[in-house]
């Protein structure tokens, strides 16, 4: 779905979105800038994660912080007018959850309205912050370190189904993976392991068509690379793999739980919560050159046992070993 218009969601539990306090006097409530390349469909969990970060420091939208979302719905060149339109209206801190292009584009309008990114991308080498411990301007925030872990995906894979020489990593063009891949292809050949990168939008009909050329490119098994709108479009990815009978790893839980195969990383949903506690922080006073970047130290490795049968798979006892948990 692509929206030309900004989108403020509203709504209560029926929706389950937050209800953005637009009765109350400018300058009443302290204002979050909430800005993401992705679409607000798919992204209900994270929102609530990042709800209770802000919770967790005090904060609860509509009684005493107000939230302004902005979605660019997956189009990287409405950014700048999105992040511009939260600099106008002067909120208190803006933040970018799973969206490294979202913290490029406020970065770049503002060196004084701090931002709380979240995401894989390495901040230092994207630019965002001076160092880790001491982030010294206006940005920090949490670190995944997802593309760091690639190479541990592909050994998954590779255990999975030991005689399969053709992989392939899907990618989505304005993702931070994408200065994963030469490693990637470095580190696979070393095993005497072919790795394809597939450059594919974050579109139901891009994605369609990246699966279709599956069985063309002679792809044995498939990582899906982190992104905003991969993780929105995870119900269709699952359906995919399995109807083209590809066995595929993602990196997060939510994707095995909507019907993935394999899953190995840290916690979408933890990032959003850590997001959402910096903001808190900062509401209160404290500055984002003084708060440190975290980093996830928590890595889950998930297998769904009924996506498994459907794709005519019998995992290796060394994987059920391995899991932390096992969907059957």
């Amino acid at each position: 779905m692509r929206r030309r218009n900004f989108i403020t969601l509203l709504g209560g539990a029926a929706a389950g979105w937050p209800l953005v306090a637009r009765a109350q006097q400018p300058g009443k409530l302290p204002t979050v800038g909430f800005l993401s390349l992705a679409m607000p469909e798919g992204h209900e969990n994270g929102v609530a994660a990042f709800r209770q970060g802000l919770s967790e420091t005090g904060y609860v939208e509509g009684r005493n912080v107000a939230i302004e979302y902005r979605w660019a719905d997956g189009e990287q060149e409405r950014l700048p007018e999105l992040a511009a339109d939260l600099v106008r209206r002067g909120v208190a801190v803006i933040v970018t959850p799973g969206s490294f292009p979202a913290a490029r584009a406020v970065k770049a309008l503002t060196a004084t309205i701090p931002i709380v990114y979240g995401g894989g991308a390495d901040p230092i080498r994207a630019g965002l912050v001076a160092s880790l411990n001491r982030p010294g301007g206006n940005v920090t925030g949490f670190v995944e370190l997802n593309a760091e872990i690639v190479s541990k995906r592909l050994g998954l894979l590779h255990d999975l189904i030991p005689g399969a020489s053709r992989f392939a990593l899907l990618i989505e063009p304005n993702s931070f993976g994408m200065s994963v891949i030469t490693d990637l292809q470095r580190a696979a050949s070393a095993i005497g392991l072919q790795i394809e990168a597939i450059v594919t939008e974050g579109t139901d009909r891009a994605i369609d068509a990246a699966f279709a050329s599956l069985g063309q490119k002679k792809v044995e098994a498939l990582m899906v690379s982190p992104s905003p709108l991969f993780y929105a479009l995870r119900v269709q990815l699952a359906a995919l793999a399995t109807r083209h009978a590809v066995p595929v790893i993602y990196w997060d839980r939510a994707l095995v739980e909507a019907g993935g195969l394999m899953s190995y990383g840290s916690s979408v949903a933890d990032m959003f919560r850590h997001v959402g506690i910096y903001a808190g922080r900062i509401l209160k006073g404290e500055k984002p050159a003084e708060l440190p970047v975290q980093q996830s130290t928590k890595f889950a490795f998930l297998i769904n046992l009924r996506t498994a049968k459907a794709l005519g798979l019998e995992i290796p006892d060394k994987l059920l070993a391995l899991a932390d948990e096992v969907i059957e």
